[in-house]
């Protein structure tokens, strides 16, 4: 997902803008740039690659002003170069953009026609010939951006910056989150509030269809129908804005660090004070619910894939699970009785936002599971209930997971409760071993040397198999994306009792196999799964508990022994090893763990 900052500021702003920028690398991107006005005069400067290329490139050729815009771009049309980086000009308008104009083809052919020269590959350079266009036939800026917006179809967060203006912001926002932070004297723009942290802790969040016009004197901000809108000004925490490393080498270390006051947090707040009863909101009723239906997509949409097994086993409740994407294609029916659940980490998931909308009304009750409280889904949600992660800055999701597994594990104890299916010393047995689970994590992270010396093997693979089955089979899937994601290695999951069924004709030396398998029920047919790839050549890499390390045997390449748990809590402990062994096998590699090619933290367009 792109970024995005402006600034009217008291001071100049290129040295703030790039630091604001550098708060929004988490997400993702390719190239970057900055435009201000000064003195009247619009001017910019562009870079691809790393934020430190424009920061040289603006130590050679310095741009001043006290008013400025700011983006990093994740490429959707057109390659990552210079050309196609924002901010995109023409004439006297500068524009960055999130998301996707989807009619830009047709505003391309008409501007063509009109004689406007296109310098790009990209749909964003559209708002700004159009822009152009308008204020050219006599338009004044404001008139010329509301025109310039009307025709535009799609997903967007939209800056502009005009020559000749330094004291004028025009933000406008549909599908993609934008916020707008107060200041004394000063106002800001960003794609979310770390981008204003620590400009500001005031701010406010532009809601769908919004389009604000910015002085230093403040914001007049109108709906999509025009009309005028009193958005709130909310306060930030400064701890909900913090980005540092503490110490650590990677974000993505850090956030792996954090699991157990994460989870802790998590617990808090849905649990009594005693933590001896659920805590969740009253709104979240099971009456007449007959079925459950979750959507999102990848990391989470894993943790929707475990929640169906709690969801069916503890609660008896029918479960689908869809990922985001393909939901709505398929126009599935949505019978009385169901509860729809939507899981996004940054609550700005464009798929799963669509295929909320597209249930809303439908099924009885809309719930979020979220991690960011103005977020959109969240807003839109009937209920929304928070993760309590804080800040996630790795693009590969660690600690998001976990809570997300948390909440969701306490929305089926919540529902098993309901339906009379967990009661008394079977519902206390449970809240008893989830409140113990955040030392136990603890336990899983004193493995982080184990798994560092089996990672150095698995950076060596071009090919990983994971294996699980019941509720380890979410997690492997789980486990091959993130080795994926950050280490570029191909790996896959697959349910263990599919193994005969076509996996086992890639089992050889070459390809390590990690299986997910603590000492349960399903732990003897896990174990002859894993004969089969022993008696194949293949190097299993078997994560487990105690008892089944013992009865594992000594033929396994190597074991990763983690804490006895509770059944129901294996997928949340298991996600710690899965994480670790990927994080180290990337750092072996020396892949960019917090940035890794091609991927953005939050996909806000289609």
């Amino acid at each position: 997902m792109c970024g995005i900052v402006g600034i009217l500021g008291s001071h100049e702003v290129s040295p703030i803008l790039v630091e604001a920028l550098g708060r929004l690398e988490y997400r993702g991107y390719d190239s970057a740039g900055i435009a201000t006005v000064h003195d009247g005069r619009l001017d910019r400067r562009r870079a691809v690659g790393k934020l430190v290329n424009l920061s040289d490139l603006l130590v050679r050729d310095p741009l001043r002003g006290k008013a400025g815009i700011g983006h990093t771009r994740w490429a959707t049309h057109g390659a990552p170069t210079e050309s196609n980086a924002h901010p995109h000009r023409a004439g006297p308008v500068a524009v960055v953009h999130n998301g996707i104009i989807e009619n830009f083809r047709e505003l391309r052919a008409e501007l063509s026609a009109a004689g406007s020269d296109f310098k790009t590959d990209t749909d964003t350079e559209t708002v700004a010939l159009l822009t152009e266009r308008h204020l050219a036939q006599g338009m004044p800026p404001v008139e010329a951006a509301d025109a310039t917006l009307r025709r535009l179809e799609g997903a967007f967060a939209l800056l502009f910056l005009f020559e000749g203006e330094e004291d004028l912001l025009i933000a406008a926002r549909r599908g993609s989150p934008l916020a707008i932070g107060w200041g004394e004297g000063e106002m800001y723009v960003g794609s979310d509030a770390i981008a204003l942290a620590p400009l500001t802790d005031r701010i406010t969040y532009l809601e769908e269809g919004d389009r604000a016009v910015i002085t230093r004197a403040g914001a007049e901000i109108v709906d999509d129908e025009g009309r005028r809108a009193n958005r709130p000004v909310r306060t930030v925490r400064a701890e909900a804005a913090r980005i540092d490393k503490a110490g650590h080498k990677h974000f993505m270390s850090k956030e792996i660090a954090e699991q157990p006051r994460a989870i802790a947090a998590a617990l808090d707040a849905y649990l009594s004070e005693d933590g001896a009863a659920l805590n969740l909101p009253d709104t979240l009723d099971f009456a007449g619910v007959e079925r459950v239906l979750m959507v999102a997509c990848g990391t989470a949409y894993y943790a929707c894939l475990t929640a169906k097994y709690w969801m069916e086993q503890i609660a008896g409740l029918p479960v689908e699970v869809d990922i985001a994407s393909e939901y709505r294609y398929r126009e599935p029916p949505v019978t009385p009785g169901t509860l729809a659940v939507f899981v996004s980490q940054s609550g700005e998931t464009a798929d799963t936002l669509a295929a909320l909308r597209h249930v809303r009304g439908r099924a009885d009750r809309v719930v979020s599971v979220t991690n960011v409280v103005e977020s959109s889904i969240a807003r839109e949600a009937d209920l929304d209930l928070q993760i309590h992660a804080g800040p996630e800055i790795g693009v590969a999701s660690t600690k998001a997971f976990t809570c997300q597994l948390t909440v969701l594990l306490l929305m089926a104890l919540r529902a098993a409760e309901a339906r009379g299916a967990l009661e008394g010393d079977a519902l206390a047995d449970r809240l008893s071993a989830l409140r113990a689970l955040p030392a136990q994590i603890t336990g899983a992270l004193d493995l982080d040397g184990t798994l560092r010396e089996a990672a150095q093997r698995l950076a060596e693979a071009r090919d990983v198999l994971f294996l699980g089955r019941g509720l380890m089979y979410p997690l492997a899937l789980e486990g091959a994306l993130k080795l994926k994601e950050i280490s570029y290695i191909h790996a896959e999951a697959y349910a263990s009792g599919e193994l005969k069924h076509g996996p086992i004709a890639l089992i050889d030396k070459a390809v390590p196999v990690v299986v997910m398998a603590p000492r349960d029920g399903l732990f003897d047919k896990t174990v002859s799964n894993m004969q089969e790839v022993m008696a194949r050549g293949g190097q299993v890499l078997l994560v487990t508990d105690a008892p089944g390390a013992e009865a594992a045997g000594e033929e396994v390449w190597r074991r990763i022994v983690v804490p006895t748990v509770h059944p129901m809590l294996t997928p949340i402990l298991y996600a710690i090893p899965a994480q670790l062994l990927a994080y180290h096998t990337a750092v072996a590699k020396g892949t960019d763990v917090d940035q890794p090619r091609n991927l953005a933290k939050s996909v806000t367009v289609e």
